[in-house]
């Protein structure tokens, strides 16, 4: 039987190796670190030296690094080996500031690809596959993260890159693309140019794992992705700070994203108190690099919210499990004093099959009282229904979506097609509230 395993040593380290080898490599981390200007001061002003992580209990000595540490410490301080060694950068968009910018090494490329490799492989990916790339390339991390992966695997890479759909479904026929990359929301956009050219992505591709990631979807929304297209919709998370793609990924137990603790020291803290949460409880995820030449991170806010799930996995691998991600620290909205997500939305809107792929929430000031409008895209199926049947339907979405956010919204349903919609990440929230941020 083929093995399912790319590391064995590695992915299937139990436990206590995995914490001594941890331990191991955040000493090296912390002596890289001291290298950089902004660990170099911060180590001094808090009087830490590697000499004093002697164990992962040690780490709750070191600081927390926030995106803001990086815009300010743009663009050296961090950096903590010569310019001559950095082969490659990448960053942010910078549009609201200075952007975040990531160095790597040539080990630091090497190591990525090879964790890449190793969830992709973990997934299911095999060197007989055709690997269609729909994310971008250049400064986002998710197109040459994913490419130079697959075919460190041996998998044919096609490197279509974001847009064009008419395009990119002829190349899913043409060449047998069996695996494809691509952003959630836009896979199911994608379905619109499949019907528009008569192709059931079913029955009429060889398509069976996508790869969906950039944005946070739901299990919701995974359903319906794994139904339309008849694939293992194979969830992954990783951050540019982090390098990119890789830092976690799905098994085909779907019960978790294994993160790769041999490369990172995960951490659950409560966003608050910044204290650190067992598992099974939701926190902000902080993340340690622990193989990182070029720009080592520690102790990384990324923001996101998630949980590590208590137990292990029946696949055999003993590093941690992280939950999807529920959201992040600053999309969470107030509204009428209730904090809402935008992922819990789509939970509830996802599980009405007459529902369509697509939604906004608008936000507005009526008076001294926010307001909230759930714009939903009517299917084709919703679409032939009468008056009646469509008010039945609201108000079983609008008491749906009360049991979930506590308050009641209005709910708009508006033709296909006629929300905003595109190859890159969705636009889930417009905010016109003064002070809001779209």
């Amino acid at each position: 039987m083929e093995d399912r395993f790319w590391d064995r040593k590695i992915e299937l380290l139990p436990r206590e190796g995995l914490e001594a080898l941890q331990t191991e490599r955040l000493r090296e981390t912390v002596q890289k670190a001291g290298r950089a200007p902004f660990y170099r001061k911060a180590f001094s002003q808090q009087g830490i030296t590697p000499e004093q992580i002697k164990g992962l209990d040690d780490l709750r000595r070191l600081p927390f690094t926030t995106k803001q540490d990086l815009r300010s410490g743009f663009p050296d301080g961090f950096l903590a080996v010569d310019r001559s060694d950095v082969v490659r950068m990448h960053a942010s968009s910078g549009t609201t500031g200075r952007p975040i910018v990531v160095y790597h090494s040539r080990g630091d490329i090497r190591q990525w690809t090879d964790r890449v490799a190793r969830c992709l492989y973990m997934a299911g990916v095999r060197r007989s596959d055709v690997f269609q790339n729909m994310m971008g390339y250049g400064l986002f991390t998710g197109g040459l993260g994913l490419h130079y992966g697959a075919e460190t695997l041996g998998a044919m890479v096609i490197p279509m890159g974001a847009g064009n759909s008419r395009r990119q479904v002829r190349f899913i026929q043409q060449f047998g693309t069996t695996v494809a990359h691509i952003i959630p929301s836009y896979s199911l956009k994608l379905l619109e140019t499949f019907d528009a050219m008569g192709i059931d992505p079913k029955k009429d591709t060889r398509l069976r794992i996508l790869v969906v990631g950039a944005e946070p979807h739901s299990e919701e929304v995974r359903n319906r992705i794994e139904e339309a297209y008849g694939v293992f919709a194979v969830n992954c998370y990783g951050l540019s700070e982090m390098s990119g793609p890789g830092v976690a990924f799905e098994c085909p137990r779907k019960n978790g994203l294994h993160a790769w603790e041999d490369s990172y020291i995960l951490e659950i803290v409560d966003p608050d108190t910044l204290e650190p949460l067992p598992d099974g409880e939701t926190g902000e995820i902080v993340l340690t690099t622990l193989r990182r030449e070029a720009m080592p991170l520690i102790r990384y806010r990324t923001r996101d919210l998630a949980m590590a799930h208590p137990g292990t996995c029946s696949c055999g691998r003993a590093h941690r499990r992280l939950s999807r991600i529920k959201g992040r620290t600053d999309d969470m909205l107030i509204i009428k004093g209730v904090n809402v997500y935008p992922i819990q939305v789509e939970q509830v809107l996802m599980v009405f099959e007459e529902v369509g792929n697509n939604y906004l929430i608008l936000l507005d000031r009526e008076g001294p009282a926010d307001r909230m409008t759930v714009r939903i895209e009517m299917s084709p199926e919703m679409r032939s229904r009468g008056r009646g049947e469509l008010e039945a339907l609201r108000k079983k979405i609008i008491h749906s979506l009360r049991g979930e956010i506590l308050f009641t919204p209005k709910v708009d349903f508006v033709e296909p097609g006629t929300l905003p919609a595109g190859e890159g990440k969705a636009l889930r929230v417009i905010d016109n509230r003064p002070g809001g941020e779209t």
